[in-house]
């Protein structure tokens, strides 16, 4: 019987291992096709868009429910425990990537139907190539439990925090230059903070996956303390030595 329970239970945790994965796969295409839709302008990826929402909401209530009841089932401790607690975090934070996916979609559509001669900034494009790759990574290192990589993306998430900046200097930029767009150039404002918001979201994500492996709490600690610690080094090394 004991046998049976485990080889269940290792079937339960990789369910939800794959479900989790499934769901963001979703949100990475979300996040590429919500800005398809702003640099070619086919607005057909936005209902597209909008029903990976739909999908991306039910797997986190079926995920969340899977991990209750695992839970419940099996009080699993250690680096089991972990990985369901980290999903479980992890679940908002990738829901909240695909709202945020949703809105760029549907900003994208006002502004092309509001004028068919935008022309997106090139910051933007550099930005989603950033977060979409954050997203990516973060899930390769939850699937590959591979804590340097979720430093690269904690790391990673300085250089989007640059491009919003970058951005928003060019978006102020084209708007004093032509008042005309301003409407236009807030929806721009939007989407980048959007985007911002994503890798935040992606950055949170890869913190869980080093905790679920080396099972430390690097939130808040910086940068190159993250990444000592995802080396399985004393993240307050450097600080101690004389």
């Amino acid at each position: 019987m004991s046998e049976h329970t485990n080889k269940q239970f290792s079937t339960d945790l990789e369910t939800t291992r794959s479900l989790f994965l499934q769901m963001g796969g979703l949100v990475e295409s979300m996040v590429r096709d919500g800005m398809e839709v702003l640099i070619s302008g086919d607005l057909a990826l936005v209902d597209q868009v909008r029903e990976r929402e739909k999908e991306v909401n039910r797997l986190e209530v079926e995920i969340d429910e899977r991990i209750g009841y695992v839970i419940a089932r099996n009080q699993p401790t250690a680096i089991d425990l972990r990985l369901l607690l980290s999903v479980s975090k992890m679940l908002t934070d990738m829901e909240r990537c695909g709202d945020e996916a949703e809105k760029i979609a549907k900003v994208a559509r006002r502004l092309h139907e509001t004028d068919g001669r935008y022309t997106p900034i090139v910051e933007l494009r550099h930005m989603t190539n950033y977060v979409v790759g954050m997203i990516h990574d973060s899930l390769d290192s939850f699937a590959r439990e591979d804590p340097l990589l979720a430093a690269q993306v904690v790391r990673n998430d300085k250089e989007v925090d640059k491009e919003w900046k970058a951005s928003l200097r060019h978006i102020i930029t084209y708007m004093i230059e032509d008042p005309r767009i301003i409407t236009r150039a807030i929806d721009l404002v939007f989407i980048a903070r959007s985007l911002e918001r994503i890798g935040d979201h992606a950055k949170n994500m890869a913190e869980r996956v080093i905790y679920m492996v080396r099972g430390a709490d690097v939130r808040h600690t910086g940068v190159k303390a993250t990444e000592r610690t995802a080396r399985g080094e004393d993240p307050y090394e450097e600080e101690n030595e004389v």
